[in-house]
């Protein structure tokens, strides 16, 4: 079927914001697609409706209907003022627009609020998902001191999680939507419970029944909700693309960050639409090593990155200020891999957070698909080398956990009461998400290689194992213990116990197996 879409939208607007919005509608990308606009002029503003009637896009027509203003609404600093009159007058009109697309055999109905501005390629990236209802999502402090919040839902009125009462148990509602919300930040596609303002829906949609009239029954605030409850009970999928944030000037003072956003996020012409098109790949994924080293030449490097090299397509290597022949060893052995090398001048380990963050940092510049963060002394076994192609090829898991073995020796690895690290998994190998909120832990020592809210993301344990060698020669272990007491001289980033078992005579150690 021809991609026919009819751009509606009910306009009570001021004339600076609707000037924004028109020429944010006049400036998308209709390529390979037929686009009217049909305006329902309600407005008060003589000089809004001038606009509406004046609007015109090269190719495409313009229809204007509407009443006079009846019912009042205001808009402050604080909030918008809805009438229930009004809620339902607005419903009357996006079902005005509904039957009009139908009746004039339009393939797609766009309904968008006319108070957003809306990247050039919105409408290429809601059609590219191939399903019945979708918007694209925009983040709005509904209330003054409140924080940015979205548009969509998925439970109930407005609620992101089930079965939690924020009112009995706020800290566990809290904590599991601010999850929801991380990921809702991550450019993709989801299934949600509610949306509305800037939503593409089908002409089977239509024909299906979706409508904004009230539901007798239902006591929800607003039309969407009615709306998406009839396409939810008509088995009708409901989605949010987050790949192309629109800007939402709720308040005339948000008028001021219309340009920052525009310079920002809107990327003309192919380059634009390459940036934008980024997704979760299920198939041709490459895995890049970011590693940082310190005169790691004469221990470990050069085994791990040999067997590394196995598996990995490129890599990242932060050198803390070497004094041996570390680089010399990196470099030989990535002469034929894509390597990035930074070489830092003076150690930043006594702050390794600010260490870990910029190997991050280099990392993500190099457009990884995925990345695997490796200590020089640390090791998998080898049947993951054959696996590797499996754990990243697929768009279900963002991270997968491991259980690192702290070796004592060649053959044994410790256990006893302050060294099992082995019975709990952590993080290794990520997807990196281009707009994920990442968070570090800032401590000097003990931060962790990864952000301390990457388990936000949907992640997976994994069964194969990493050994860590760093403890297995004793003048190794030596060095280790008088550097904690160096650098953390009163164990507030650890555990002085642990600390001083490092030197044990006679620790417990367990004999490895491959598996």
């Amino acid at each position: 079927m021809t991609i026919r879409i009819l751009i509606g939208s009910t306009v009570r607007q001021n004339p600076e914001i609707l000037k924004e919005f028109l020429q944010s509608l006049a400036e998308l990308d209709r390529s390979e697609m037929s686009c009217d606009f049909l305006f329902f002029d309600n407005n008060e503003s003589e000089e809004s409706s001038n606009m509406l009637k004046t609007f015109i896009v090269p190719g495409s027509n313009t229809f204007l209907t509407g009443e006079p203003p009846h019912s009042p609404y205001h808009c402050t600093d604080e909030t918008h003022m809805w009438t229930t009159t009004l809620v339902w007058k607005v419903a009357a009109y996006k079902d005005f627009i509904l039957q009009y697309a139908f009746d004039n055999n339009y393939s797609h109905v766009f309904l968008v609020d006319s108070d957003l501005v809306l990247n050039p390629f919105t409408l290429q990236q809601l059609l590219c998902a191939s399903v019945d209802i979708i918007s694209e999502i925009f983040w709005t402090e509904w209330t003054p001191g409140t924080g940015m919040l979205p548009q969509i839902w998925m439970y109930g009125q407005y609620r992101l999680v089930p079965e939690i009462d924020p009112i009995v148990n706020p800290e566990m509602y809290r904590n599991e939507s601010m999850k929801v919300l991380n990921l809702l930040q991550i450019p993709g596609l989801y299934e949600v419970g509610g949306l509305g303002a800037c939503t593409l829906i089908s002409r089977r949609a239509i024909a299906a029944g979706v409508r904004f009239r009230r539901i007798g029954n239902v006591d929800y605030w607003g039309e969407d909700r009615h709306f998406c409850i009839r396409a939810s009970v008509l088995g009708l999928k409901l989605y949010v693309d987050t790949h192309l944030p629109a800007y939402h000037i709720y308040r005339q003072s948000d008028l001021a960050g219309v340009n920052e956003y525009k310079n920002k996020n809107i990327k003309r012409g192919t380059e634009g639409k390459s940036q934008y098109s980024w997704r979760r790949k299920g198939s041709g994924n490459t895995l890049t090593l970011s590693m940082i080293v310190r005169n790691e030449a004469d221990r470990y490097l050069r085994r791990v990155l040999e067997h590394a090299c196995q598996y990995i397509d490129s890599v990242v290597i932060i050198d803390d200020a070497s004094s041996d022949n570390t680089v010399a060893v990196c470099r030989e052995i990535f002469k034929d891999i894509p390597f990035t090398l930074i070489e830092l001048k003076d150690s930043q380990f006594h702050q390794e957070y600010v260490l870990r963050k910029r190997q991050w940092e280099e990392t993500i510049k190099t457009n990884p698909d995925w990345i695997l963060v490796l200590d020089a002394d640390e090791i998998f076994e080898d049947n993951i080398i054959s696996e590797i192609p499996s754990l990243i090829n697929q768009t279900e898991t963002d991270g997968y956990c491991f259980r690192l073995y702290d070796f004592w020796d060649e053959e044994h690895y410790r256990e006893d009461q302050f060294w099992q690290a082995h019975q709990y998994y952590r993080p290794f190998l990520i997807r990196c998400l281009p707009g994920f909120p990442y968070r570090w832990r800032e401590t000097p020592q003990h931060c962790g290689r990864l952000p301390e809210n990457i388990l936000d993301l949907p992640y997976a344990n994994s069964s194969f194992r990493v050994k860590h060698l760093g403890w297995a020669r004793e003048e190794d272990r030596r060095a280790k213990y008088e550097r904690y007491l160096q650098l953390d001289p009163g164990a507030v980033f650890g555990d002085q116990n642990q600390y001083k078992s490092i030197l044990d005579s006679n620790p417990t150690l367990i004999k490895w197996y491959e598996e």
